[in-house]
């Protein structure tokens, strides 16, 4: 089964290597990685796609959670989420089939983002399933290049905070670390 775990992380070096190396070491391939800052510079939000059993997923979680750089970790799967991938396609352009393409991004409402005699650029954003049928569509010409960003999701209701910052948890979220005093 196809899981999407959105983990909250200390925005630091090092930090992306130790959580994907926890996928690793259970034998999960990482299909899809996005990682970026939050609201909160000093928060990177991580959104990890891989395919396997749940109960290792769940166990990677526990794991994750034990991680000093680790916040946040929630596993979006069976959650209502909003989920995007960002696509750039290089497509090969002449004045015979320019119109042909056009037609093609109108119709998924992408965008040309870079025109040259010999190419287009398209932009998309949208769904897994979006991206893929207008991949399909624009097979048949000359795809020079495509780049995908990595899938990125967020639960439609409650947040994904660090605790010091909200009232609620919506994760499996660590407690705030207490400092002896002196």
């Amino acid at each position: 089964m196809q899981h999407t775990v959105s983990v909250l992380v200390e925005n630091h070096f090092g930090v992306l290597a130790r959580v994907a190396g926890l996928f690793s070491a259970r034998g999960f391939n990482i299909d899809s990685l996005a990682v970026g800052e939050t609201q909160d510079p000093e928060v990177s939000r991580m959104t990890v796609i891989a395919n396997g059993d749940d109960r290792v997923v769940e166990q990677i979680m526990k794991q994750l959670n034990k991680l000093v750089d680790v916040i946040c970790v929630e596993d979006l799967t069976a959650k209502d989420m909003i989920a995007r991938e960002l696509v750039l396609i290089k497509i090969g352009a002449n004045a015979t089939n320019r119109n042909d393409i056009m037609h093609v991004v109108n119709t998924f409402r992408a965008k040309i983002v870079d025109v040259s005699p010999e190419s287009l650029t398209i932009e998309v954003t949208g769904s897994e399933g979006k991206i893929d049928a207008m991949l399909e569509l624009l097979r048949p010409f000359d795809l020079k290049e495509v780049v995908r960003t990595g899938q990125i999701a967020m639960a439609r209701r409650g947040e994904l905070k660090a605790p010091a910052k909200c009232g609620g948890k919506t994760g499996v979220c660590k407690t705030a670390k207490k400092t002896k005093k002196k």
